[in-house]
Order: C-alpha cells, then sequence, then structure tokens
C-alpha cells in the first residue's frame, strides 16, 4: 500500500501502524534501531524529532520502504493510494 506523508504527524501515525503491522512492541522496535523504548514512543506521537536515519532504521525494522518521487510526474503503475 502507498501513503502519502504532508505532515509530521501522518508520520508518526505511520510509524506507530508499520510497527504494530510488524507485530513488535516499542521496546522489541527501539532495541532493533538502539534507541529506548520512551524514544519510539515519542516518534509515534510526535516525528518532528525523527532523524533521517531513525526513519529508515524504522522502515527497515518495520519492513517499509520509503520512496521519494516528483509528485509533478505521473506514476508508471498505478498502485494503492491512502492519502492522510
Amino acid at each position: 500500500m502507498l501513503h502519502l506523508v504532508t505532515t509530521p504527524d501522518q508520520m508518526a501515525q505511520l510509524l506507530a501502524a508499520g510497527r504494530r503491522q510488524a507485530g513488535l512492541t516499542q521496546a522489541e522496535a527501539a532495541a532493533r534501531i538502539g534507541v529506548s523504548q520512551s524514544r519510539i514512543s515519542v516518534l509515534e506521537t510526535e516525528a518532528t524529532a525523527l532523524t533521517l536515519a531513525q526513519l529508515l532504521a524504522l522502515c527497515g525494522a518495520y519492513g517499509l520502504q520509503l520512496q521519494v518521487r516528483d509528485k509533478n510526474q505521473p506514476v508508471a503503475e498505478p498502485a494503492p493510494l491512502v492519502e492522510w
């Protein structure tokens, strides 16, 4: 599924959902990327504190893939899109 994220709050929600989808607790996710459980909690409520390194690590831990594309270019293949 493709998610269009335009705000930090949306990213926080996506991270929390991705963790749950991966079947991980906050503590398990934290251990996988080398941060505290409280840091995961903060990132799931306030993604403005998220670093790029943490975002990429969390995507990897949750089985997610981060893509950046030119919004003015059409997508080659239609994909399910979830807008917030």
